[in-house]
């Protein structure tokens, strides 16, 4: 118990400023920002790993917002370097629409993200399972559930609710799962489509973080499910 208490302290101090070892590849070079987190080496999920986590997402996107990528994650000696194990830092749930790979628009290389893509990025069985396996075997301390701006299955389903027309196929597997965030949306002011989009990755957000599969990390705080939002117009990755 002493050595669980003195190694949770040593961590909490490395979150606040102490000195260790950089993501080097992940994170912006500029250590000397105190904005910038400093990370343990070490493969069990805490606090310090979240925060590391949410960092090299937002300086990857800044990179490629800026148009200055690193591509150095995805060469031959990259791929023959993950061959064996992946050791991905974070779970991405985003929308399978073609305009926003998240290994493209947060800069990362083979073995850094664990995705899963469905349309609308909804959750259903498979995908929490994906979930679920990344947290549980990958131990990934991060799930960013991803919504973006124009998403076509969340207008499919304002479509199909405004004119009461039953979506084709399969199709309205998807519409069925994102309906019940339309009254959600409409309660707050602004653009309909853009609150449904926000409101549609809380629901997925929420679905995550009440899998029994994974309240033991979510209520130890060694796994965190945040939300996301992309702009198709500038690239740039909002999240709360």
């Amino acid at each position: 118990m002493a050595d669980d208490v003195s190694r949770r302290a040593l961590l909490g101090a490395a979150v606040a400023g102490a000195a260790a070892v950089p993501l080097a590849r992940w994170l912006p070079s500029a250590a000397a920002d105190p904005a910038q987190p400093v990370t343990q080496e070490n493969s069990d999920p805490e606090i310090g790993d979240i925060v590391d986590a949410l960092a090299a997402l937002r300086a990857g996107n800044q990179r490629f917002v800026d148009g200055r990528m690193d591509n150095s994650g995805q060469d031959p000696a990259r791929r023959i370097a993950v061959s064996q194990a992946q050791h991905p830092f974070a779970t991405v749930l985003s929308c399978s629409d073609s305009r926003l790979p998240p290994e493209v628009i947060f800069d990362q290389g083979l073995g850094d993200l664990f995705v899963v893509r469905v349309a609308g990025n909804i959750v259903e069985p498979a995908v929490l399972g994906s979930i679920e396996y990344a947290v549980g075997h990958l131990h990934t301390p991060l799930v960013l559930v991803l919504g973006h701006q124009n998403c076509g299955a969340v207008a499919a389903t304002l479509e199909a609710v405004q004119t009461n027309d039953q979506p084709h196929g399969d199709i309205a597997a998807l519409v069925a799962a994102i309906e019940p965030t339309v009254p959600v949306a409409n309660s707050r002011p602004g653009d309909l489509l853009d609150n449904t989009i926000h409101a549609n990755a809380e629901q997925s957000a929420n679905q995550i973080i009440d899998s029994p599969e994974l309240q033991a990390p979510v209520h130890a705080g060694q796994l965190k499910v945040m939300t996301g939002y992309y702009s198709l117009d500038t690239g740039v990755v909002t999240i709360y």
